[in-house]
């Protein structure tokens, strides 16, 4: 996400390297070069050139403090401006009414209706929601199908009308179907074209006549750069939308979507898709992405990721097990599991501070457990829980059920016995401190 824009500003920010204090020149000097990484990502000119400039109108009015070098202070002020360009504040989705009602609107491939599963999933499964997706794309049934699909998927109901070629009138019985079965949310999947036409314009802002959304969401590609921005503005002059939703952000993106869209629009994102996976959505918080955007990754995000997936009676049970030392390759399992949910690996540890640049070249594969899973699954229950008894008979078992080599099997003991032995320790650790704090 945003490595390119990320190494270029990297770059800009050396020439302030080694410097006693910021001068006109050399922040003119940083800022030519800031300038050339933002519309190389992408970025509105204008948005750009708005940026630069008051990014220069705030270093030069800046004492440098001694502790501060220049190159810091420069760092400093382009991640606040950077926050500020794209909002600075998250805002949150308007979910009154009974039922609340979510538009979606944007153009065809910008990943409306897959979008539209993932919120109806993550409102249902975080917020305890009783989510309805509503099927409006009358024009392509494969389009029905996707959100029948992806309903079954999360146990959403979808409701569609066969033969019904009337998308305000779907929208209006959706809503008092909605009523009539408890459904607190209504989410309109609503059709799309190749290109922003006056056709589909009329159609969507005639739904919106008709059952009045709480709000209303444009969903674009980030992957179209400038066109996104060009999109939405074409968009909200007829919707007024209320927010931003930016799919593909885990692709090949330049940025320029991101941090333009605000300005020249001036409505939020509130969403990212970051995968195909129906739980691969991040709430956009600015300050976050301008972290990540400098490098300086985003452990407030890691941490709720790992927050999401933590339960607290499963940790009791495990604290208790590494105490009587009965961690098992069952709990190894489990473990994967949830680190698996938290989503792409690569972008799990670009969240890191100091770690997506080390790791920009490396090819950090999601089936990277795939090896591991099958030799676990390949051991029978006793050998599960008593790792201890793999023997080279037992071994030889396993490589056959695994497909695996024997050397990756050793491999993987070697390194469960190492990590029992960690825990272990660590908790022991807990344990004496504990005990010193009772007896003070």
């Amino acid at each position: 996400m945003f490595e390119n824009l990320s190494e270029r500003l990297e770059r800009s920010f050396k020439i302030l390297k080694g410097q006693g204090k910021i001068t006109e020149i050399n922040v003119a000097e940083t800022l030519k070069d800031v300038r050339k990484a933002l519309l190389d990502a992408d970025v509105n000119y204008k948005t750009a050139k708005t940026f630069t400039d008051e990014v220069k109108n705030k270093a030069l009015g800046m004492n440098v403090l001694t502790a501060i070098k220049p190159n810091e202070l420069m760092v400093k002020i382009v991640h606040d401006e950077l926050a500020a360009l794209m909002g600075n504040e998250h805002t949150e989705l308007n979910l009154k009414g009974s039922p609340a009602v979510v538009l979606m609107s944007g153009l065809q491939g910008s990943g409306k209706t897959t979008f539209s599963g993932k919120l109806a999933n993550m409102l249902k499964s975080k917020r305890g929601r009783h989510p309805l997706l509503v099927a409006c794309d009358v024009y392509r049934p494969a389009a029905i199908e996707q959100l029948k699909t992806l309903g079954s998927q999360i146990n959403v109901p979808v409701y569609t009308e066969e033969g019904n070629n009337n998308p305000v009138g779907i929208a209006e019985n959706a809503i008092k179907h909605a009523k009539k079965n408890g459904n607190d949310i209504v989410i309109i999947d609503t059709a799309g074209r190749l290109a922003v036409d006056e056709q589909m314009m009329t159609e969507i802002a005639n739904i919106k006549a008709a059952v009045s959304p709480q709000e209303i969401l444009f969903v674009v590609d980030a992957m179209t750069g400038q066109d996104a921005v060009n999109t939405a503005k074409a968009f909200n002059d007829r919707l007024n939308f209320d927010g931003v939703v930016l799919t593909k952000l885990d692709g090949d993106t330049r940025g320029g979507a991101a941090i333009s869209i605000r300005s020249v629009v001036d409505k939020p994102i509130k969403f990212v898709g970051i995968g195909e996976k129906l739980d691969a959505i991040d709430v956009f918080y600015p300050k976050r992405m301008a972290d990540r955007i400098l490098g300086m990754g985003d452990i407030v995000s890691l941490v709720e990721k790992a927050q999401e997936q933590y339960d607290e009676e499963e940790a009791r049970k495990l604290s208790k097990k590494i105490a009587k030392n009965q961690f098992g390759f069952d709990d190894f399992y489990k473990q994967i599991q949830q680190i698996k949910k938290m989503g792409n690996l690569k972008d799990l540890a670009s969240m890191i501070p100091g770690v997506g640049k080390a790791i920009k070249d490396v090819d950090i594969d999601d089936k990277a457990f795939v090896g591991i899973e099958a030799i676990i699954q390949s051991m029978t229950p006793y050998e599960r829980a008593n790792p201890q008894v793999l023997n080279g008979s037992r071994k030889a078992r396993i490589v056959k059920g695994s497909g695996r080599d024997i050397q990756e099997i050793n491999r993987l003991v070697k390194q469960f016995e190492s990590m029992q032995k960690m825990m272990r320790t660590v908790q022991s650790q807990g344990l004496r401190k504990a005990m010193k704090s009772k007896r003070r």
